[in-house]
Parts: structure tokens; sequence; C-alpha cells
């Protein structure tokens, strides 16, 4: 299956992505580099797909093993190299899960899979940057 996304120039250092969900997001740079910080920004976009495609695993693993919790986030941290093509070679992925009595083992299972067999995103992630990966539970 082949994934088609189109990018467009839109002046300045702006571009406009599609997606193939049919809805769009703005790309600029900082502006130290000549944006006008009036979009998303590419490589942070990159760990945000990875939060994203672990985080929908997650919940859906979650769901299948009836469990339940009443909020949940990523955060994403990535260490960029110092030369260029500057990219991440250290990434770290917190995952913060709130409730009673959340369920550790079906929580780690389910990180697990997600990050061991189903993302893909995090695979990629693999081939060039070192992965770490921590749970914190918050019990209300």
């Amino acid at each position: 299956m082949n994934n088609i996304v189109t990018t467009e120039w839109k002046g300045n250092m702006v571009f406009d992505s599609d997606n193939p969900s049919g809805l769009n997001l703005s790309m600029d740079s900082d502006e130290q580099f000549g944006g006008t910080n009036s979009g998303l920004r590419p490589k942070a976009l990159m760990l945000s797909s990875l939060a994203g495609c672990s985080g929908l695993d997650v919940v859906s693993l979650l769901k299948k093993m009836k469990v339940d919790v009443d909020d949940f986030k990523i955060i994403t941290t990535g260490e960029l190299t110092d030369e260029h093509p500057k990219y991440y070679h250290k990434v770290k992925v917190d995952y913060h899960f709130y409730g009673k009595d959340l369920n550790v083992k079906k929580i780690e299972k389910a990180i697990n899979l997600s990050i061991e067999r189903y993302c893909g995103v995090f695979e990629m992630f693999r081939h060039f940057a070192k992965m770490n990966t921590e749970i914190h539970l918050h019990n209300l």
C-alpha cells in the first residue's frame, strides 16, 4: 500500500501538505531561518507521528484488553545531532496514564506490543535513533 502526500509551497518558508485522511497541515520554520512560525515544524512532526502511531496502537489494545484509563498522554523528546544534516539520534517516549487502579501488566503489554510489533513509525525510528521508553502511572 502506498501513501501519496502532496506538499505545496505557499511562499516565504510556508508549505501546505495534504494527507490521505483528507486533512491538511501547514509547515513553517523559525524566524531565525526566515520563517514566521505560522506552521508546524517538519522534524517535530516526526515526533508527533511517532507518538500518534504508538498511541493509536495502545488505545486500541487497551480497549481490546478491557482496560480503562481516565487519561493518556505521550511526551516524546528528540535529541538532534550537532552536525548537518541534523537528525534525531536519541528519542525518549514517555507514556503517561491517569486513572484509578491502573492495570500495570496490561498497560505494559499494550505498549510492548505497539513498540515491538505494530508501530511502523517506531520501527522506522529504530533505524536512525537510540530509542528509550518509560511508563508513568498516575493513580487518581
